[in-house]
């Protein structure tokens, strides 16, 4: 058994089902991301592990006890359950020193006052705010209170940390260096660690494993790698990064090969894959064809025997620094491409895209 199991759990707000019947399960000392958008699930899936959600069905075990079982009517509170929370809000006491604040846990639990000191150090100086232990909350930065409320959530060693969308009310500059020091930390401490968020760099960066929901429903597990380049359908795929889809008819298949035709108004483009989602679909049928902007090679003259070339106009150049985002209309789509930062083009020029079989994929929706 896992250390964090979710079976069948269901919560629904009124008529509006948040999780519909998920299974979870989390390895000790991981660090697995609940990522999707707004609405689909991820926190209520969050706060009922915390126990801050009655579910409506389904069990939640850790560490192979119950914490939550409907049909056997077990439900801990949350400050039975072992667990520390980090929130959005950073919900430090102003009134408070960063040391008071980090230790308040530890003296609700009646520790001894040897233990509260050595735990509250070892905790401030795990998140670098040992030199600030006496230093009231209202004299820190918004990424400082930050870490007090991570070491706040540690301090006491909880079985797990579930964290709720943490770094979101942090600059990008300061949030980027919140996700590097963040891992460091959980890897060397190695606390099981759920996390919520929306943003896909975050998801990408830090987890061992990323949970990608949609409308109460999981639609994919993987590691960070798995996820961007093996979406397991079209939901996946634009939501985690960026991608190019296209409606499609499959041909059929030869050999290790895929063949499909999307249709472009004035004609259509024949389009062989390498890779595939979509091995079981019978000729004729709907695919999605995914491609990565940086995935496409721009021609600007047309190429000899190349294959899945597209001719396309362009609609839009936006320079991003290290590289060129160029939009290009094919059809009735509008394909992003990336490309040099030093490349010239003109609104309405001619170019030729194409890309390799390895790098498209066929999806169901």
């Amino acid at each position: 058994m896992s250390f964090v199991e979710i079976k069948k759990l269901v919560k629904s707000f009124g008529p509006e089902v948040a999780v519909a019947g998920i299974d979870l399960s989390v390895e000790q000392g991981e660090f697995v991301t609940l990522l999707g958008p707004s609405g689909c699930g991820k926190t209520t899936t969050l706060r009922c592990i915390a126990g801050l959600e009655h579910p409506d069905s389904g069990d939640i075990q850790i560490e192979g006890d119950y914490v939550t079982s409907v049909a056997n009517e077990v439900f801990l509170t949350p400050e039975e359950r072992n667990l520390g929370m980090v929130f959005q809000s950073y919900a430090v006491w102003p009134h408070m020193t960063v040391f008071d604040n980090v230790a308040y846990g530890l003296r609700i639990r009646r520790e001894t006052r040897a233990a509260i000191k050595e735990k509250t150090t070892n905790a401030l100086n795990l998140v670098g705010l040992g030199h600030l232990a006496e230093r009231y909350a209202t004299k820190l930065s918004g990424g400082q209170r930050q870490r007090v409320a991570l070491a706040r959530a540690i301090v006491y060693n909880p079985k797990v940390v579930l964290f709720d969308e943490p770094l979101s009310n942090l600059d990008a500059k300061l949030r980027e260096q919140m996700r590097i020091e963040l891992t460091r930390l959980q890897h060397d401490v190695g606390i099981t660690s759920i996390y919520v968020t929306h943003d896909q760099t975050e998801a990408l960066v830090m987890s061992d494993r990323v949970v990608v929901m949609d409308k109460g429903v999981i639609q994919q597990i993987g590691d960070p790698e798995t996820i961007y380049a093996e979406p397991t359908n079209a939901f996946v795929a634009n939501f985690i990064g960026v991608a190019n889809l296209m409606e499609g008819k499959l041909l059929g298949h030869e050999g290790s090969a895929t063949d499909v035709e999307i249709p472009l108004g004035d004609g259509s483009a024949p389009i062989r894959l390498k890779t595939t989602g979509a091995e079981g679909a019978p000729v004729g049928s709907k695919i999605i064809l995914s491609i990565r902007p940086e995935d496409i090679l721009l021609h600007l003259e047309k190429p000899a025997d190349t294959l899945n070339l597209i001719e396309g106009e362009v609609i839009d150049t936006v320079y991003l620094g290290n590289f060129l985002d160029c939009q290009v209309q094919v059809g009735p789509y509008e394909i992003g491409v990336q490309i040099d930062h030093f490349e010239e083009l003109d609104l309405g020029q001619k170019v030729y895209l194409s890309f390799t079989p390895d790098h498209g994929l066929c999806l169901t929706e």
